[in-house]
């Protein structure tokens, strides 16, 4: 039996415009202009065009979607990566507008994909979401860690319709963010200092994120809590930004 072969160093092509867009909620959400203020600062240290819209309604989410995808797809020049941040009181793939009502994860993320938006075809697609998955809370457990490998195999000359995308929420399915007053969000303020301050391909800056957060003890309710990022990543090659 032969030794198995190293993966290839296929990298996705930096070399054109980097457009991002955050969506926060605002109302109700004490910390979040710290955080906006850090993605900021981060959007425009990695080279980013930033768009920022603050406490959209449901419908404004969806519509200042589409506004973003027909700004990528009218872009003069090739553009390289695309960011959303989405940011607000949520429930397992529901957003929660600033007007009560909630949209549907989903629908915000099908807007940018291979199908309906041209110019990013192929091309790398990071949502971000700072939001409630459900009500439990993670009182943490005495275990040891369990190493992740994520392994994607090359496409054919076609594409799928999902492909080239990163899911990155802050926090597993069924259970609260945790965001404090003054802070921040855990999450994003993390995350922006990674992004920031260590190089690497993006799965593996988000796999420190991870160990960071793991590692944090957060007070609520007067008990510690535990909390950490889940990702999902249809890329199909490593993604650098610095």
């Amino acid at each position: 039996m032969s030794d198995p072969q190293p993966l290839e160093e296929e990298k996705y092509d930096m070399s054109g415009a980097r457009l991002a867009l955050t969506l926060c909620v605002t109302k109700a959400r004490e910390g979040s202009e710290v955080d906006l203020e850090a993605l900021e600062g981060m959007f425009q240290y990695l080279g980013f065009k930033s768009i920022m819209k603050r406490d959209p309604t449901a419908q404004q989410f969806q519509e200042e979607m589409k506004k973003f995808q027909q700004v990528i797809d009218g872009w003069e020049e090739p553009v390289s990566c695309a960011f959303v941040v989405l940011m607000a009181h949520g429930d397992e793939g529901l957003l929660e507008g600033e007007d009560g009502e909630m949209v549907r994860l989903d629908d915000l993320f099908q807007v940018l994909n291979n199908r309906n938006c041209q110019a990013l075809r192929a091309k790398p697609k990071v949502f971000i979401v700072q939001a409630c998955r459900g009500e439990h809370r993670d009182l943490g457990e005495t275990v040891g860690g369990d190493e992740v490998v994520m392994i994607a195999d090359d496409s054919p000359q076609t594409i799928p319709t999902y492909t080239d995308t990163l899911h990155v929420y802050s926090t597993v399915e069924g259970y609260i963010a945790y965001r404090h007053d003054e802070e921040g969000s855990c999450f994003i303020q993390t995350l922006v200092k990674v992004f920031k301050d260590r190089k690497g391909s993006i799965l593996e800056l988000l796999t420190e994120v991870t160990r960071r957060m793991a590692n944090k003890e957060l007070l609520q309710e007067g008990r510690m809590r535990k909390v950490n990022p889940e990702i999902a990543s249809t890329l199909r090659k490593r993604l650098y930004l610095q």
